[in-house]
């Protein structure tokens, strides 16, 4: 009864309402950087998410994905709290683009789901989430979308000071984890520069129950014999980051030109499968090195010329028992170049082209017998390659436009990409994506308006989706790839309606999207040891099968909130916030697309008073039954936090937040539906997290 009243009354997530009639103005008003045309978000014909400000900091998490997953359609794919990748819709890995300022973050979170992002949200000014034409711009195939997170590391502009700078600490209970993030920045001219850093170290995280659900793992892998299940506490999950940048920009009247470098070290552990067998490690090192211009009017018929340069050099290191058992790195290069025309009659747009290069490679190491060589200096370990060393160039041009025709907004765009992967050890592939937008905004008048997007998108299969074949430590499994992929197609069709009065704002999307081989991994019931054999499975470790596969696949789903003002006086503002999300992905031929989130729904009250702002929040999840082969269910859950801030002149310019937040009050043992770990790794228990900003 309860349920249906809810979905009847709301069906869509929240994000965190505006809390103040100036405040919602403004962020009616955002001007969207990441959208081709740089439009307002009231003007957008599909679903944008923007966090900035106060709003960012109060829901800034460990990875991009916590921070987001309260949003719109979007959840986290946890695996452990040292990563958490976006989903949205659904869709993740290479189906959700993640940025930073623009520009790929080029590590490989998107190869498989242990690798954490190595984009730090606790730096982030700013992030946006963009679905529809706007995604072409940044690469084909992300049909959930495109994540930019930006910090302004290259600054766009010169500064009112010399020295301007920022501190922000955070504590958290959960895992007794300390964090710390703080930038220094001015100009001085036309030169403006930027630092910026943070440290982070954690111990191992609290839980709401046992660590491994033994019950569900028996279905998964009959033969694990788990021996150790801790009780309140996800063993090895602790860890340990520290990253610095700097930035430098000249800044002239009719644009800017910079660069910046950043270095990460990110340290972090697995939950264990508790067999004892394997305790397993991430060290992940990354340097990036980024250029950035743009130019205004620098020819007659441009408006507008920016550029992006960017040059990653990644390693990721996963050590089992104390030696090395796998490496990954990846070498990138990408650049971008976006010319945004003068108008032509109605039409305004912009036109680009893009183009990455790779090197890419997976290596696995194990135990030696002793007729066995000791290789590339790793002391008893044989070298066998997961996936083999492959150069993968990719060339893409773009197009969106945009013009208006009466209450009508329409806009295009369009993405055509050449993609060759050129293994070492086999031959080459190629691939050509193909994809095309179309959307529309009519506002029918101040108070309601009707959006439709269709999109055509494109993908080429991934390297690892192609060659992988290994035994993986992290995920403790054997993957397999499939040299017979062809190219991902879906087709999208995205309808919302918005409602805004002073008593009531409502949002509602519904999309359904057809997915022609879908690519995705499944489990093939099949198990293997380090080497390779099944049929030792009785007397050494093993793990089971992976296996990357293609389907045709339908999803479909809606997104909706209803917010109504209760209280509006010189006490505050107090407003109720209705939500609830779903996504459904089933394959045409029968079946259940894996690790998809459940419905979703449930309430928030924010209030709001001269300096100070709150929130309580209660987020049901309903059970998630419909898994996939050889996949396990899990089961609903209640989510309360709460949170509060204050503001602070501290001292002349200077500006002090503090800020509380109460998480998972109820104490749940959740299992995250769209994590592969979830009978391992439970999300965090009941905890408390205290911070303060102090900005000058």
């Amino acid at each position: 009864m309860y349920k249906s009243l809810v979905l009847l009354i709301a069906t869509g997530p929240l994000a965190l309402p505006a809390i103040a009639e100036e405040s919602m103005a403004i962020k009616l008003d955002d001007i969207i950087v990441t959208a081709p045309l740089q439009e307002k978000r009231s003007e957008s014909a599909v679903p944008v998410t923007i966090l900035s400000d106060d709003e960012l900091r109060m829901k800034t998490g460990h990875s991009i994905g916590e921070t987001l997953k309260d949003e719109l359609g979007i959840s986290s794919q946890s695996f452990g709290p040292g990563v958490g990748t976006p989903v949205i819709r659904g869709q993740a890995g290479p189906r959700v683009r993640v940025l930073n300022n623009g520009i790929g973050s080029n590590d490989v979170s998107a190869i498989s789901p242990d690798h954490a992002i190595s984009v730090e949200p606790l730096l982030a000014e700013r992030i946006e989430v963009l679905r529809g034409p706007a995604t072409l711009l940044y690469g084909s195939g992300a049909i959930g979308g495109v994540v930019n997170v930006i910090d302004n590391r290259i600054p766009g502009q010169t500064f009112d000071k010399l020295v301007g700078a920022a501190l922000e600490q955070r504590f958290d209970s959960t895992s007794d984890e300390t964090s710390t993030a703080m930038k220094v920045e001015g100009s001085k001219g036309n030169v403006a520069y930027h630092l910026d850093g943070f440290y982070r170290h954690r111990d191992d995280m609290d839980i709401g129950g046992r660590a491994i659900d033994t019950a569900k793992v028996a279905v998964i892998d009959p033969e694990l014999d788990v021996i150790d299940n801790s009780n309140g506490t996800l063993s090895n999950t602790g860890a340990e980051a520290i990253s610095g940048s700097a930035g430098l920009s000249w800044v002239g009247d009719n644009g800017f030109a910079g660069g910046a470098i950043n270095s990460l070290n990110n340290n972090y552990g697995i939950a264990p499968d508790g067999s004892g067998e394997e305790i397993v490690q991430i060290a992940m090192r990354q340097k990036k090195y980024d250029f950035k211009s743009e130019l205004n009017n620098p020819f007659s018929f441009a408006k507008a010329l920016r550029t992006r340069l960017g040059y990653t050099d990644y390693q990721h290191t996963e050590i089992a028992n104390g030696q090395t058992g796998a490496l990954f790195t990846n070498e990138s290069y990408e650049g971008r170049v976006e010319l945004t025309h003068q108008d032509i009659g109605p039409v305004r747009g912009m036109v680009g082209f893009q183009a990455q290069t790779s090197d890419f490679l997976g290596l696995h190491y194990h135990a030696h017998g002793e007729d066995e060589h000791e290789e590339d200096g790793h002391e008893g370990a044989a070298i066998e390659t997961i996936v083999p060393r492959s150069e993968v160039h990719s060339y893409g041009v773009f197009a969106v436009e945009s013009f208006d025709a009466g209450p009508v907004t329409y806009q295009f765009g369009t993405r055509v990409e050449q993609t060759d992967i050129r293994p070492e050890t086999t031959s080459s592939f190629s691939y050509t994506p193909v994809s095309a937008s179309v959307s529309a905004l009519w506002k029918l008048n101040e108070r309601n308006s009707l959006n439709l997007a269709v999109t055509r998108s494109s993908r080429a299969p991934q390297v690892q989706e192609l060659l992988s074949d290994g035994f993986h430590h992290a995920t403790r499994s054997w993957e397999r790839g499939s040299q017979n992929l062809i190219e991902e197609t879906s087709y999208n069709v995205d309808l919302g309606y918005r409602f805004n009065t002073d008593w009531l704002r409502a949002e509602l999307d519904v999309f359904h999207n057809w997915a022609s081989d879908y690519i995705y991994q499944r489990r093939t019931g099949e198990f293997l040891n380090e080497e390779g054999h099944g049929d030792e499975c009785d007397t050494t470790y093993c793990v089971p099968v992976l296996q990357t596969s293609q389907n045709d696949a339908i999803f479909k789903g809606y997104e909706a909130k209803l917010i109504l003002p209760m209280m509006e006086n010189h006490h505050g503002l107090l407003e109720l916030t209705l939500f609830s999300d779903y996504t459904r992905g089933e394959f045409k031929s029968g079946g259940d697309v894996p690790r998809m989130p459940p419905l979703r729904y449930g309430l928030q009250l924010d209030y709001h008073k001269d300096k100070l702002a709150s929130y309580l929040r209660l987020t049901r999840a309903d059970d998630q039954p419909y898994v996939g082969e050889f996949e396990t269910s899990t089961a609903g859950y209640y989510l309360l936090n709460v949170g509060v801030n204050y503001q602070v002149k501290a001292y002349h310019d200077a500006k002090l937040m503090v800020f509380a937040k109460g998480n998972n009050l109820l104490d749940q043992n959740i299992r995250n539906a769209t994590s592969y770990l979830r009978n391992f790794a439970p999300e965090a228990g009941r905890g408390a997290e205290i911070g303060f900003r102090i900005s000058y």
